[in-house]
């Protein structure tokens, strides 16, 4: 898939999905136009830092002879911020005209409107949420400060709205995940609240829509996040790593075996994880996925080496030492 665009994402993030909504709105699709990387924000993939040091979603990274505004990356070029990503797709393949590119009066009106629109949301707006919906990030932010402070852009968007008229907009697509996330801080209160008919309405259009179905959910929206091949992966059962967390150190080889009666850990490569699942986990509850940093585990003295499995000559990674918690950078449920 060398010679496809890749886009790096976050199912939750509202950035990500404004990202997606245009992707799909241009008629591209994951696994046939472009390979989309789910990522765990808490373990980011090298492939990711590298693309981008900011380090955030979406990123999307396009092959050597792709069209971009972004910067250069060896051989091929990154679109890091969600608005370029956007325009860069509607750019190709834009049939509903959501960037109203018709060169006439209305168009050009309604274009001013929704780069209005866009710097409100991803300005003041963004603002107030964060610090209405994320207050603990923010020392000394008053939650419901920001959330009136949120609402009175709301309300002056719902005298605006309309008058872009009834067909979605770029604006669209770059506004709506973001009330939708200012919503899902206290639904009951944000339908409720007074001189929001056409912004609330607008919404629920949004929430109940194909188009947002589509993107938060496979394959737009992995459940599970992509697994790079820098990395070692280990399948632990969930009692056994709550062990391990109280303790300090993870001491268990495989299923049924500990460090010390095998002598090393067992470890697999990210596209030998499927095949080690059915093979040892099918039947097990709670298997978790642990995700290794190799270098974290040589800064701390533990070798690892690859070694064929018993009666295969398949490689397969072996730790040999106890697992330091510090190496592990994830852990999740698997399969999702």
């Amino acid at each position: 898939m060398a010679d496809q665009p890749i886009l790096y994402s976050f199912r939750r993030c509202p950035y990500a999905i404004r990202a997606r909504l245009a992707l799909a709105a241009a008629g591209v699709r994951p696994g046939r136009d472009l390979e989309l990387r789910e990522v765990n924000l808490k373990a980011k993939p090298p492939e990711l830092l590298e693309a981008s040091a900011k380090g955030t979603v979406p990123v999307l990274v396009l092959p050597a002879d792709g069209t971009s505004a972004g910067q250069s990356h060896g051989a091929s070029s990154v679109i890091d911020q969600s608005l370029a990503v956007m325009r860069w797709a509607l750019e190709h393949h834009d049939l509903g005209d959501l960037l109203r590119r018709a060169d006439t009066l209305g168009h050009a009106a309604q274009r001013a409107m929704i780069e209005a629109l866009i710097a409100s949301n991803d300005g003041p707006f963004k603002h107030h949420l964060d610090r209405f919906k994320y207050a603990d990030r923010h020392p000394g932010a008053d939650p419901e400060e920001h959330r009136a402070a949120a609402l009175t852009i709301l309300r002056d968007w719902n005298a605006h709205l309309p008058q872009l008229g009834d067909r979605p907009s770029l604006a669209d697509l770059a506004l709506l995940p973001f009330v939708r996330q200012f919503r899902l801080v206290d639904p009951e209160r944000f339908d409720a609240a007074p001189g929001l008919t056409a912004v609330q309405a607008w919404l629920e259009r949004f929430l109940s829509s194909p188009e947002l179905s589509a993107v938060m959910a496979p394959p737009w929206a992995p459940r599970a996040a992509w697994c790079s091949p820098r990395w070692l992966y280990h399948l632990a059962l969930a009692p056994e790593w709550r062990v391990a967390r109280s303790e300090g150190v993870y001491r268990r080889s495989s299923r049924g075996l500990s460090l010390e009666e095998v002598g090393f850990i067992h470890a697999s490569h990210s596209h030998q994880l499927a095949a080690t699942h059915q093979r040892f986990y099918a039947d097990a509850a709670e298997v978790l996925l642990l995700t290794i940093d190799p270098g974290r585990l040589a800064a701390a003295g533990i070798a690892v080496e690859e070694e064929p499995a018993p009666g295969s000559v398949e490689l397969f990674p072996h730790i040999w030492g106890p697992l330091p918690l510090a190496a592990v950078l994830a852990w999740e449920p698997f399969p999702a």
